[in-house]
């Protein structure tokens, strides 16, 4: 067993300042990486040292493994700490981590090679009697046999890549006369995303919920759950707002799924935190997906509901340290959801949004956590993931922490930048989400831009009525004065937009 007196944050951002901070809680010296572009961001100034990279785009800077090595050699760095995205979930940094002497903070090299791509997953945990989505158990070789196989499952089936991941070499086929230009357009595109043009079939699940079990596992063969997470609002396949405990599973349903995540850690003789992921159908019968090898962005919410700081058990796992904790000792307590505060516009498309950050002021108060990287006067880069902030709250029970995100999202003061925060009120108030009775076609459903938009009353009509009528009669020009910049991400007009 080694303990760790100085990590390496192979990350950016509000998850690398995550990091740092539990570390420091821990003793535990800290060090950046930061490329050009983050050169005066916050998790630079946090850390006890700082090192630059390279230029802004990730493949000249975060992604530069073997540079990242010589700096831990360099700084006498005992572990690094990959957070998500990145380098979390490559196999080969992580056996070259190990190689250089460095302790990975995370599972194995053979863990991630088996779980990364979504076919071996599924070989690896059949013979554990877990349940799967019908559909091929290879990669598509003959569009011929496919469509046979299609036929038997039933349409609409999904082509999914084997190296995929947030919702990319994913086409939905919703009859055979489509099928060709559908795989087509999968296969380009898990070439172009992955290097990788492996795809299979599954059958598609019409009105599916994505629920994830949180695990957690030690070097010694011990094995918890620490229950589930729902993330099915969604858009583009990428989670918006995620929530713990799902509204909708029974404690016997819940118990069998954290089993049967548990039994997937134990396929793959998994330590470190990963999460299990299943879709579930209508009557809740819920089916294996894929697990995810690393730290998720959602794993507040784990932590607010079972009272354990993950990273902390990561550090301390990664040192050779026993799980202090059993399966019987761990309970949920109270309800916790989040939302993923994006420089997107969600009334074009969720388009990505750039500029910079005017105001900034974060919510405040009992049961509001804010986990960002950012402050007043800074520039969203457009190299990386959109995310400007997680806002995520606590409440003994779901409408209690309901109420507490709405309230927080009016607090929440963000201008010179289009943001998620008004769609995310727009999710916590409509009657699909406080019923639970939703799934991941939320946004395809309920959601228009037309929504964000005020509506004016009757009585603002007929006093717009008048003064235009007072305008015309007086023939006066008029001026008007600017309220285009507003809170909550309204629009300004100084900025132009940046298509991407």
């Amino acid at each position: 067993m080694k303990t760790i007196k100085k990590v390496l944050i192979a990350n950016r951002g509000e998850i690398a300042l995550r990091i740092m901070r539990t570390a420091k809680e821990m003793g535990i010296k800290t060090v950046a990486i930061y490329s050009e572009a983050d050169r005066n961001a916050l998790h630079v100034r946090y850390a006890d040292e700082a090192v630059c990279v390279g230029p802004p785009p990730s493949g000249q800077s975060y992604l530069l493994g073997n540079k990242i090595i010589d700096i831990c050699k360099r700084l006498n760095v005992d572990a690094i700490h990959p957070g998500y995205g990145f380098l979390s979930e490559n196999a080969d940094f992580c056996r070259n981590v190990r190689e250089a002497g460095i302790i990975f903070i995370g599972p194995s090299p053979e863990s991630i090679e088996l779980m990364g791509d979504k076919l071996s997953s599924k070989h690896t945990v059949a013979r554990y009697n877990i349940p799967m989505v019908p559909g091929t158990s290879d990669a598509v070789t003959d569009r011929k046999d496919a469509k046979i196989k299609s036929r038997e499952i039933g349409y609409p089936v999904l082509i999914k890549a084997s190296a995929g991941g947030g919702g990319k070499g994913m086409r939905v086929v919703e009859n055979e006369e489509e099928f060709d230009e559908q795989m087509d357009r999968a296969v380009s595109e898990a070439i172009a995303s992955f290097g990788n043009g492996s795809v299979f079939i599954e059958k598609y699940i019409t009105s599916p919920k994505h629920i994830e079990i949180q695990v957690l596992g030690d070097q010694h063969g011990n094995i918890v759950h620490l229950f589930e997470r729902e993330c099915s609002v969604q858009r583009r396949h990428q989670k918006v707002v995620e929530e713990a405990p799902s509204a909708v599973l029974t404690p016997e349903i819940r118990e069998a799924m954290g089993k049967c995540a548990v039994e997937v850690a134990k396929a793959c003789n998994y330590y470190g935190a990963g999460t299990v992921e299943f879709i579930v159908d209508e009557d809740l019968k819920f089916y294996f997906l894929e697990m995810n090898t690393r730290l998720q962005v959602e794993h507040p919410v784990t932590e607010q509901i079972t009272g354990i700081d993950l990273v902390k058990e990561m550090i301390r796992i990664a040192e050779g340290q026993v799980l202090s904790f059993s399966q019987s000792d761990l309970q949920i307590q109270g309800h916790s959801i989040e939302i993923r505060v994006c420089a997107e516009d969600p009334e074009n498309n969720f388009l990505p949004d750039v500029g910079t950050l005017q105001t900034y002021i974060r919510p405040q108060g009992n049961g509001v956590r804010v986990d960002d990287c950012m402050e007043p006067g800074m520039t969203m880069p457009i190299y990386y993931d959109p995310m400007i902030a997680k806002l995520i709250t606590y409440g003994k029970t779901r409408e209690e922490a309901i109420a507490k995100m709405i309230r927080a999202i009016d607090e929440y003061q963000i201008t010179g930048i289009q943001t998620t925060l008004q769609f995310c009120k727009f999710v916590m108030q409509h009657e699909a989400f406080i019923s639970g009775k939703f799934d991941t076609r939320f946004i395809s459903l309920y959601f228009s831009p037309e929504v964000l938009s005020p509506q004016p009353n009757d009585q603002e009509e007929l006093l717009a009525a008048a003064l235009a009528g007072m305008l015309i009669k007086d023939k006066k020009p008029v001026v008007h004065s600017d309220t285009s910049l507003s809170s909550n991400g309204g629009k300004s007009k100084w900025r132009n937009r940046i298509e991407r």
